[in-house]
């Protein structure tokens, strides 16, 4: 586990709009994942549970509004208490700008079951208990087009603390790796993921090299829209037990275009 450090000053730079980086990421990285450029996905977010008087990192999310955090059901826990870190790169750094916020309400999906993740709805929303100060390094994702379904082949971009491999190490530094997209017709072939995969989910990955891994889950699948700016895809779900980087089992997301009108509701109800 790693424990979390921050700051609190907050540069706040005027309205932002969302999917628009100020520092833009490095693309051109290695195979397998690699330290992203500090603050290039300035949504993503570190949620942690509070354990021996600190903070541990337990799961990713994506700012998706100044109050709004987008995660994924099976990273919520009623016995568990959260805060929700932005504006962070190094976990173990208290960095200038970086903040800390505690959740006033989490929601989770009334379809999600905790007993079998592959039957879907694996989504929350975390309303944080006041709005964040958007700035150079915290800024919101954009939501994808309602119903929008991403190509075979298309590059998008997985972010998060996750181990770097099957029982690898946790980082401290934020990672990014790049994952082609996998369609539903080829995701749910039975040597691929069979019927484990639903329609309300997103494959990418599946080369035997890099994927998601424990750690990343609840944070973003990061595509880029047709506009240029990036869009939150997916939400890290699950992989296979085999392995993080098992061959034709690609990390599985959950489709965040087939939530939309749940998303806007949750949100407009609370």
């Amino acid at each position: 586990m790693i424990r979390i450090l921050f700051a609190t000053l907050t540069l706040a730079t005027g309205a932002l709009s969302c999917g628009n980086p100020a520092y833009p990421p490095l693309l051109n990285r290695v195979v397998g994942g690699d330290d992203a450029r500090p603050f290039s996905w300035p949504w993503q977010v570190s949620v942690t549970f509070s354990a021996n008087g600190g903070w541990y990192h337990n799961c990713g999310g994506t700012l998706i509004a100044p109050n709004w955090v987008l995660t994924a059901a099976h990273c919520i826990s009623s016995s568990q208490t959260y805060l929700v870190f932005l504006g962070k790169f190094d976990l173990n750094v208290a960095e200038e700008g970086s903040t800390a916020i505690s959740p006033q309400k989490i929601i989770v999906h009334k379809g999600w079951n905790e007993d079998n993740v592959a039957d879907g709805n694996d989504i929350a929303l975390i309303k944080l208990s006041q709005s964040v100060a958007l700035s150079n390094q915290i800024q919101p994702a954009c939501l994808p087009p309602a119903n929008s379904l991403l190509a075979s082949g298309v590059i998008c971009y997985v972010t998060g603390w996750g181990r770097l491999y099957t029982n690898g190490p946790f980082p401290n530094k934020l990672q990014q790796g790049p994952l082609a997209v996998v369609d539903y017709a080829t995701c749910s072939l039975p040597s691929w993921w069979g019927s484990t995969v639903k329609h309300t989910m997103v494959c990418a990955g599946g080369d035997g090299v890099i994927s998601s891994c424990n750690g990343d889950s609840g944070g973003p699948l990061n595509c880029r829209g047709a506009d240029g700016k990036w869009e939150v895809h997916g939400i890290v779900s699950f992989g296979s037990a085999l392995g993080c980087n098992y061959y034709r089992k690609p990390s599985v997301f959950t489709r965040v275009s087939a939530f939309n009108n749940w998303i806007a509701t949750v949100m407009a109800n609370n």
